[in-house]
């Protein structure tokens, strides 16, 4: 029998650690509520179709039948279930919702990674323009700062780039898509062999950098800048280089870093993407960016979108655990109860004590220690 054991990949929360959380999880929606934003809740369930752009390279959902047939999954991801909600509700655009709660994903056994975590974040919709992204980094570093995290790394992609650089080299679509999945490995000796025809061209200096393309933002622009302009690459960078500026203005402490030989987070990006790390973690904060087509996958109407989403376990595990304050137990017979509610309005940190019996509220307070205060002495 398993009546006492956990599934894989779960845990339970209680007692400091589970009220840190709740304070965090607080602390992020009353940020998103004081910038605007509306709640939206979705279900836990979902139908499996939901989440088919979904990429699941890392893991799987958990996976059942209704009574249908149909296959039912726990949510793996709360951005998708808004654009569900979007397409079916016929609300009017722009909208900013916010959101909080679990994800479920069946991760690769002794990752380290648990299976089920929760999730806070937002969601414009109806935004074409770049300030819509920065409002979400905005909101990001806000949310850090109410943590107290100060050295804040922010990582920003961008998911049109490393297409639109090979469409630029003309080169057959089989080789390109094949230069695209080397880059993405690091699979060295496949990426030179395949660019090596380009070597007297000049993209060359570019695709000599392009698997080392990532780090220091400055160094990574310089090398991007090699290439030849076009109006589209022009656009891409010039929205990379004006959100830098835009975090350095707004957040100078915190550093911004620039990776553009990296696979897009999931299929639907369109835009920039970003993850917040801090310290030696690999585990990010946050993350989000732009997926302008993401409605498409549920409406013919196309719809502007970027969202972000907190890591609410990551930032419990980075948050220190405050001590267990000590805690007062007021003990009372059956007659005192309006009594004791009033002391229980005057004393900090006090329950009440709803042990039968003086000695069992002494034996509790000793063994807990606590504090105790005895109301019958007074009668």
């Amino acid at each position: 029998m398993k009546n006492k054991n956990l599934p894989n990949g779960t845990r339970d929360e209680f007692g400091t650690q589970a009220e840190v959380k709740e304070q965090i999880q607080m602390k992020l929606l009353k940020i998103f509520k004081e910038r605007g934003f509306r709640k939206l809740t979705t279900p836990v369930v979902e139908y499996s179709d939901v989440f088919e752009p979904l990429s699941t390279d890392n893991y799987r959902p958990y996976q059942f039948l209704d009574e249908q047939g149909e296959t039912l999954v726990l949510r793996p991801d709360l951005t998708l279930p808004v654009a569900r909600v979007m397409s079916t509700t016929g609300v009017d655009l722009p909208v900013k919702w916010y959101y909080s709660g679990d994800v479920f994903r069946v991760k690769k056994r002794l990752s380290g990674s648990y299976n089920q975590t929760t999730q806070a974040g937002i969601e414009i919709i109806g935004y074409k323009g770049i300030k819509a992204d920065w409002e979400c980094l905005a909101v990001a570093l806000a949310g850090c700062r109410a943590m107290n995290l100060n050295d804040v790394t922010v990582e920003i992609s961008q998911a049109k780039f490393v297409d639109t650089v090979v469409q630029q080299l003309n080169l057959p679509e089989p080789t390109g898509n094949s230069l695209k999945q080397a880059l993405f490995a690091k699979d060295l000796s496949r990426y030179e062999s395949l660019w090596s025809p380009l070597k007297e061209t000049e993209f060359a200096p570019f695709l000599a950098e392009w698997p080392w393309l990532f780090g220091d933002f400055d160094k990574v622009i310089s090398v991007v800048q090699t290439l030849p302009k076009t109006s589209e690459l022009k656009k891409i960078i010039d929205d990379l280089i004006a959100t830098k500026q835009f975090i350095n203005q707004q957040f100078p402490d915190d550093q911004v870093t620039l990776d553009l030989s990296v696979r897009s987070p999931q299929s639907y990006y369109t835009g920039m993407a970003f993850r917040g790390f801090t310290g030696k973690s690999a585990d990010y904060l946050f993350s989000g960016g732009r997926y302008d087509n993401l409605l498409t996958n549920f409406q013919k109407v196309k719809a502007s979108a970027v969202g972000l989403a907190f890591d609410v376990d990551a930032l419990v595990e980075r948050t220190p655990l405050p001590p267990e304050p000590k805690q007062t137990l007021i003990y009372f017979d059956d007659q005192q109860w309006q009594l004791a509610e009033q002391k229980l309005a005057e004393v900090p940190n006090a329950t009440l004590c709803l042990a039968e019996t003086k000695q069992a509220a002494k034996q509790l307070a000793d063994s807990n220690d606590s504090d105790l205060i005895d109301l019958t002495e007074s009668r």
